[in-house]
Protein backbone atom coordinates (compact mmCIF):
# COMPACT_ATOMS: atom_id res chain seq x y z
CA UNK A 1 0.00 0.00 0.00
CA UNK A 2 2.76 2.04 1.07
CA UNK A 3 4.31 1.41 -2.52
CA UNK A 4 1.34 2.29 -4.63
CA UNK A 5 0.84 5.30 -2.48
CA UNK A 6 4.21 6.81 -2.72
CA UNK A 7 3.93 6.08 -6.55
CA UNK A 8 0.61 7.67 -7.12
CA UNK A 9 1.90 10.55 -5.27
CA UNK A 10 5.01 10.85 -7.73
CA UNK A 11 2.49 10.24 -10.56
CA UNK A 12 0.26 12.96 -9.46
CA UNK A 13 3.71 15.25 -8.74
CA UNK A 14 4.55 14.47 -12.41
CA UNK A 15 1.26 15.55 -14.03
CA UNK A 16 1.46 18.92 -11.78
CA UNK A 17 4.94 19.62 -13.14
CA UNK A 18 3.86 18.64 -17.09
CA UNK A 19 0.75 21.19 -16.90
CA UNK A 20 2.76 23.80 -15.45
CA UNK A 21 5.85 23.49 -17.64
CA UNK A 22 3.09 23.88 -20.78
CA UNK A 23 2.89 27.48 -19.62
CA UNK A 24 5.95 29.32 -19.45
CA UNK A 25 6.13 32.21 -17.38
CA UNK A 26 7.19 34.79 -19.75
CA UNK A 27 7.11 34.55 -23.83
CA UNK A 28 9.81 36.71 -25.55
CA UNK A 29 7.75 38.60 -28.94
CA UNK A 30 10.42 40.61 -31.09
CA UNK A 31 9.51 42.89 -33.38
CA UNK A 32 10.36 45.83 -35.53
CA UNK A 33 9.59 49.35 -34.54
CA UNK A 34 7.26 50.23 -37.80
CA UNK A 35 3.42 49.35 -37.62
CA UNK A 36 2.16 45.81 -37.52
CA UNK A 37 -1.03 44.21 -36.42
CA UNK A 38 0.17 42.92 -33.94
CA UNK A 39 0.83 46.05 -32.05
CA UNK A 40 -2.89 45.97 -31.30
CA UNK A 41 -2.13 42.47 -28.84
CA UNK A 42 0.76 44.56 -27.09
CA UNK A 43 -2.08 47.73 -26.99
CA UNK A 44 -4.90 45.72 -25.78
CA UNK A 45 -2.66 42.95 -23.60
CA UNK A 46 -4.62 40.39 -25.25
CA UNK A 47 -1.66 37.87 -26.18
CA UNK A 48 -0.96 38.11 -22.52
CA UNK A 49 -3.49 37.17 -22.37
CA UNK A 50 -4.03 34.24 -24.87
CA UNK A 51 -0.87 32.79 -23.57
CA UNK A 52 -1.39 32.75 -20.20
CA UNK A 53 2.15 34.26 -19.79
CA UNK A 54 3.89 37.81 -19.50
CA UNK A 55 4.73 38.72 -22.65
CA UNK A 56 7.82 40.17 -23.04
CA UNK A 57 8.16 42.89 -26.04
CA UNK A 58 11.65 42.86 -27.53
CA UNK A 59 12.55 45.86 -30.23
CA UNK A 60 14.83 45.26 -32.88
CA UNK A 61 15.91 48.06 -35.83
CA UNK A 62 16.41 44.74 -38.42
CA UNK A 63 15.96 41.46 -38.98
CA UNK A 64 19.73 40.96 -38.38
CA UNK A 65 19.45 41.84 -35.19
CA UNK A 66 16.45 39.31 -34.92
CA UNK A 67 18.87 36.82 -35.88
CA UNK A 68 21.08 37.67 -33.41
CA UNK A 69 18.84 37.30 -30.69
CA UNK A 70 17.95 34.10 -31.36
CA UNK A 71 21.44 33.18 -31.72
CA UNK A 72 22.22 34.60 -28.05
CA UNK A 73 18.60 32.82 -27.03
CA UNK A 74 16.73 35.95 -26.13
CA UNK A 75 13.86 35.55 -27.78
CA UNK A 76 11.43 32.95 -28.18
CA UNK A 77 9.13 34.22 -31.34
CA UNK A 78 10.08 36.77 -33.81
CA UNK A 79 8.44 38.68 -36.90
CA UNK A 80 10.62 39.84 -39.53
CA UNK A 81 11.51 39.75 -43.37
CA UNK A 82 11.61 36.83 -45.15
CA UNK A 83 15.50 37.23 -46.48
CA UNK A 84 17.44 37.79 -43.24
CA UNK A 85 15.15 34.23 -41.86
CA UNK A 86 16.38 32.52 -44.73
CA UNK A 87 20.22 33.59 -44.17
CA UNK A 88 19.22 32.66 -40.45
CA UNK A 89 18.00 28.74 -41.54
CA UNK A 90 20.61 28.57 -44.26
CA UNK A 91 23.52 29.58 -40.95
CA UNK A 92 21.91 26.56 -39.21
CA UNK A 93 20.14 28.82 -36.60
CA UNK A 94 17.67 26.08 -34.55
CA UNK A 95 14.72 28.14 -36.03
CA UNK A 96 11.95 27.37 -38.37
CA UNK A 97 8.97 29.48 -40.05
CA UNK A 98 5.94 28.96 -38.24
CA UNK A 99 3.40 31.79 -40.45
CA UNK A 100 3.68 34.87 -43.07
CA UNK A 101 2.46 37.86 -41.13
CA UNK A 102 2.02 39.63 -44.02
CA UNK A 103 3.03 39.90 -47.62
CA UNK A 104 4.80 42.42 -48.68
CA UNK A 105 3.40 45.06 -51.30
CA UNK A 106 3.69 48.65 -50.89
CA UNK A 107 5.13 48.57 -47.28
CA UNK A 108 8.84 48.36 -48.42
CA UNK A 109 9.31 50.91 -51.28
CA UNK A 110 12.16 52.81 -53.56
CA UNK A 111 12.12 56.44 -52.42
CA UNK A 112 13.96 59.05 -55.06
CA UNK A 113 14.95 62.35 -55.18
CA UNK A 114 14.26 64.78 -58.14
CA UNK A 115 15.54 63.39 -61.29
CA UNK A 116 15.11 59.06 -60.28
CA UNK A 117 11.40 59.18 -61.96
CA UNK A 118 11.52 55.26 -62.78
CA UNK A 119 14.29 52.47 -61.57
CA UNK A 120 16.23 52.78 -64.69
CA UNK A 121 17.02 56.65 -63.35
CA UNK A 122 19.13 54.84 -60.33
CA UNK A 123 21.79 53.96 -62.76
CA UNK A 124 25.00 56.52 -62.11
CA UNK A 125 23.07 57.12 -58.15
CA UNK A 126 23.73 56.41 -54.72
CA UNK A 127 21.07 54.12 -53.54
CA UNK A 128 20.62 53.23 -49.98
CA UNK A 129 19.70 50.03 -48.37
CA UNK A 130 19.12 48.26 -45.01
CA UNK A 131 21.92 44.96 -45.31
CA UNK A 132 20.69 41.71 -44.50
CA UNK A 133 16.87 42.84 -45.36
CA UNK A 134 13.71 42.08 -47.47
CA UNK A 135 14.29 45.51 -48.80
CA UNK A 136 17.61 44.40 -49.89
CA UNK A 137 16.47 41.37 -51.57
CA UNK A 138 13.50 43.88 -53.35
CA UNK A 139 16.13 46.00 -54.15
CA UNK A 140 19.05 43.64 -55.62
CA UNK A 141 15.36 41.71 -57.71
CA UNK A 142 14.39 45.02 -59.11
CA UNK A 143 18.09 45.71 -61.17
CA UNK A 144 17.75 42.07 -61.77
CA UNK A 145 13.97 41.93 -63.69
CA UNK A 146 14.79 45.60 -64.94
CA UNK A 147 17.93 44.36 -66.43
CA UNK A 148 20.02 47.60 -64.78
CA UNK A 149 23.71 47.85 -64.93
CA UNK A 150 24.36 46.77 -61.01
CA UNK A 151 28.01 48.37 -61.66
CA UNK A 152 26.66 52.01 -62.38
CA UNK A 153 25.11 52.29 -59.42
CA UNK A 154 26.39 52.77 -55.78
CA UNK A 155 24.94 50.62 -53.47
CA UNK A 156 25.24 51.80 -49.27
CA UNK A 157 24.22 49.44 -46.79
CA UNK A 158 22.71 51.41 -43.99
CA UNK A 159 20.53 51.11 -41.22
CA UNK A 160 17.33 53.08 -42.04
CA UNK A 161 17.64 55.49 -39.43
CA UNK A 162 21.15 56.21 -40.58
CA UNK A 163 19.55 56.20 -44.41
CA UNK A 164 17.31 59.02 -43.21
CA UNK A 165 20.25 61.03 -41.72
CA UNK A 166 22.19 60.44 -45.33
CA UNK A 167 19.57 61.75 -47.24
CA UNK A 168 18.87 65.02 -45.05
CA UNK A 169 22.94 65.08 -45.79
CA UNK A 170 22.57 65.15 -49.36
CA UNK A 171 24.91 61.85 -49.16
CA UNK A 172 22.38 59.41 -50.97
CA UNK A 173 19.87 59.77 -54.03
CA UNK A 174 17.39 57.30 -53.24
CA UNK A 175 16.54 54.38 -50.39
CA UNK A 176 14.80 50.97 -50.79
CA UNK A 177 13.38 50.87 -47.11
CA UNK A 178 10.29 50.03 -44.95
CA UNK A 179 7.28 52.69 -42.82
CA UNK A 180 7.74 54.94 -41.10
CA UNK A 181 11.27 55.63 -42.33
CA UNK A 182 9.93 55.39 -46.19
CA UNK A 183 7.78 58.33 -45.09
CA UNK A 184 10.66 60.30 -43.51
CA UNK A 185 12.81 60.05 -47.17
CA UNK A 186 9.31 61.51 -48.95
CA UNK A 187 8.27 64.50 -46.40
CA UNK A 188 12.24 65.60 -46.85
CA UNK A 189 11.93 65.77 -50.68
CA UNK A 190 11.26 62.15 -51.99
CA UNK A 191 8.65 60.11 -54.16
CA UNK A 192 8.25 56.85 -54.47
CA UNK A 193 9.84 55.26 -57.75
CA UNK A 194 9.05 51.37 -57.08
CA UNK A 195 7.44 49.15 -54.81
CA UNK A 196 7.89 45.62 -53.70
CA UNK A 197 4.71 44.48 -55.14
CA UNK A 198 5.95 44.80 -58.55
CA UNK A 199 8.23 42.21 -58.11
CA UNK A 200 4.99 39.45 -57.74
CA UNK A 201 4.88 39.38 -61.29
CA UNK A 202 8.24 38.18 -61.99
CA UNK A 203 7.54 35.59 -59.33
CA UNK A 204 9.06 37.39 -56.72
CA UNK A 205 7.30 36.34 -53.25
CA UNK A 206 8.76 38.57 -50.52
CA UNK A 207 7.15 38.65 -46.90
CA UNK A 208 7.45 39.09 -43.76
CA UNK A 209 7.39 35.86 -41.35
CA UNK A 210 6.93 34.48 -37.51
CA UNK A 211 9.80 32.78 -36.96
CA UNK A 212 10.35 30.63 -33.51
CA UNK A 213 13.01 29.09 -31.23
CA UNK A 214 12.89 25.14 -31.88
CA UNK A 215 13.34 24.20 -28.67
CA UNK A 216 10.23 26.68 -27.30
CA UNK A 217 8.00 25.49 -29.71
CA UNK A 218 8.53 21.67 -28.62
CA UNK A 219 8.31 22.54 -25.34
CA UNK A 220 5.11 24.67 -25.46
CA UNK A 221 3.46 23.70 -29.28
CA UNK A 222 -0.33 25.71 -27.41
CA UNK A 223 1.29 28.74 -27.06
CA UNK A 224 2.80 29.16 -30.46
CA UNK A 225 -0.91 27.49 -31.69
CA UNK A 226 -2.26 30.22 -29.87
CA UNK A 227 -0.06 33.32 -30.46
CA UNK A 228 -0.96 32.76 -34.43
CA UNK A 229 -4.74 32.64 -33.42
CA UNK A 230 -3.80 36.33 -31.99
CA UNK A 231 -2.44 37.24 -35.03
CA UNK A 232 -5.32 36.23 -37.46
CA UNK A 233 -7.65 37.89 -34.70
CA UNK A 234 -5.67 40.90 -34.90
CA UNK A 235 -5.87 41.12 -38.82
CA UNK A 236 -9.81 40.18 -38.26
CA UNK A 237 -9.92 43.32 -36.34
CA UNK A 238 -7.90 45.92 -38.47
CA UNK A 239 -10.06 44.57 -41.42
CA UNK A 240 -12.93 45.32 -39.78
CA UNK A 241 -12.22 48.94 -38.94
CA UNK A 242 -8.68 50.20 -40.34
CA UNK A 243 -9.54 53.50 -39.29
CA UNK A 244 -9.76 52.51 -35.40
CA UNK A 245 -7.11 49.91 -35.79
CA UNK A 246 -4.42 51.98 -37.07
CA UNK A 247 -5.41 55.19 -35.07
CA UNK A 248 -4.71 52.04 -31.88
CA UNK A 249 -1.27 50.80 -33.81
CA UNK A 250 -0.17 54.84 -34.19
CA UNK A 251 -0.20 55.44 -30.29
CA UNK A 252 1.48 52.13 -29.52
CA UNK A 253 4.64 52.99 -31.74
CA UNK A 254 4.34 56.58 -31.52
CA UNK A 255 4.09 57.69 -35.00
CA UNK A 256 1.50 59.38 -37.45
CA UNK A 257 -1.95 57.71 -38.04
CA UNK A 258 -1.67 57.99 -41.75
CA UNK A 259 1.60 56.76 -41.39
CA UNK A 260 0.30 53.36 -39.37
CA UNK A 261 -2.35 53.25 -42.04
CA UNK A 262 -0.10 53.68 -45.05
CA UNK A 263 1.92 50.94 -43.52
CA UNK A 264 -0.65 48.24 -42.40
CA UNK A 265 -2.45 48.96 -45.90
CA UNK A 266 1.20 48.19 -47.27
CA UNK A 267 0.66 44.32 -46.73
CA UNK A 268 -1.13 41.64 -47.66
CA UNK A 269 -2.73 39.16 -45.12
CA UNK A 270 -3.09 35.36 -46.31
CA UNK A 271 -5.43 33.57 -43.64
CA UNK A 272 -4.31 30.58 -41.43
CA UNK A 273 -6.33 28.58 -43.30
CA UNK A 274 -5.06 29.86 -46.58
CA UNK A 275 -1.60 29.35 -45.24
CA UNK A 276 -2.01 25.67 -44.31
CA UNK A 277 -2.26 24.72 -47.66
CA UNK A 278 0.51 23.93 -50.59
CA UNK A 279 0.56 27.78 -51.81
CA UNK A 280 2.09 28.94 -49.00
CA UNK A 281 3.39 26.98 -45.82
CA UNK A 282 1.94 23.70 -47.09
CA UNK A 283 -0.24 20.63 -44.98
CA UNK A 284 2.99 19.29 -43.48
CA UNK A 285 4.32 17.02 -46.61
CA UNK A 286 6.46 18.38 -49.62
CA UNK A 287 7.72 21.14 -47.63
CA UNK A 288 9.96 22.04 -50.06
CA UNK A 289 7.28 22.03 -52.94
CA UNK A 290 5.16 24.38 -51.21
CA UNK A 291 5.19 27.98 -52.22
CA UNK A 292 7.09 29.06 -48.74
CA UNK A 293 9.54 26.21 -49.62
CA UNK A 294 10.19 27.54 -53.29
CA UNK A 295 10.28 31.21 -51.44
CA UNK A 296 13.14 29.90 -49.78
CA UNK A 297 14.80 28.40 -52.51
CA UNK A 298 14.96 31.47 -54.85
CA UNK A 299 15.93 33.84 -51.65
CA UNK A 300 18.98 31.18 -50.98
CA UNK A 301 20.25 31.17 -54.16
CA UNK A 302 19.65 35.11 -54.19
CA UNK A 303 22.02 35.53 -51.05
CA UNK A 304 24.55 33.58 -52.08
CA UNK A 305 24.83 35.55 -55.76
CA UNK A 306 25.49 38.42 -53.67
CA UNK A 307 28.04 36.59 -51.22
CA UNK A 308 25.56 36.88 -47.96
CA UNK A 309 25.63 32.79 -47.70
CA UNK A 310 27.73 30.02 -49.28
CA UNK A 311 26.33 28.16 -51.70
CA UNK A 312 27.02 24.90 -50.95
CA UNK A 313 25.17 25.96 -47.19
CA UNK A 314 21.95 25.75 -48.66
CA UNK A 315 20.15 22.68 -47.67
CA UNK A 316 18.86 20.26 -49.97
CA UNK A 317 15.04 20.97 -49.04
CA UNK A 318 13.57 22.87 -46.52
CA UNK A 319 11.69 20.27 -44.08
CA UNK A 320 13.38 21.53 -41.17
CA UNK A 321 12.82 25.03 -41.70
CA UNK A 322 8.92 25.04 -42.47
CA UNK A 323 6.59 23.56 -39.87
CA UNK A 324 3.10 23.88 -40.51
CA UNK A 325 1.18 21.49 -37.67
CA UNK A 326 0.87 25.22 -35.65
CA UNK A 327 -0.96 27.30 -38.11
CA UNK A 328 -2.72 24.03 -39.32
CA UNK A 329 -4.17 24.02 -35.63
CA UNK A 330 -4.57 27.25 -35.46
CA UNK A 331 -6.25 27.53 -38.35
CA UNK A 332 -9.07 24.47 -37.35
CA UNK A 333 -8.94 26.11 -33.29
CA UNK A 334 -9.71 29.56 -34.89
CA UNK A 335 -12.48 28.67 -36.67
Amino acid sequence: MKKSLVFLLAAGSFWANSAFADTPSEVRIAYSGGSQVLMLAKADGSLDKALNSKVKWVQFASGADALTYFASNAIDIANFGSSPATAGIVRKLPVEIIGVSGVIASYERLIGKEGINGIKDIEGKRVAYPPNSTAQYALEAAITVNKLDRSKITLLPLRPAEMVAAWKRGDIDAGYVWAPFAQELESAGGHQVFATKELQKAGYLIYNNYVVRKAFAEQYPQVVTAFLRVHQEKVNEFKKDPERASAIVAKEVGAPQTTAANTLNGLEYPTLAEQSTPSWLGNGTDTSDSGIGKALSKTANFLAGIGEIRQRDIPTNWNSAINAHYIQDAAVSGQ
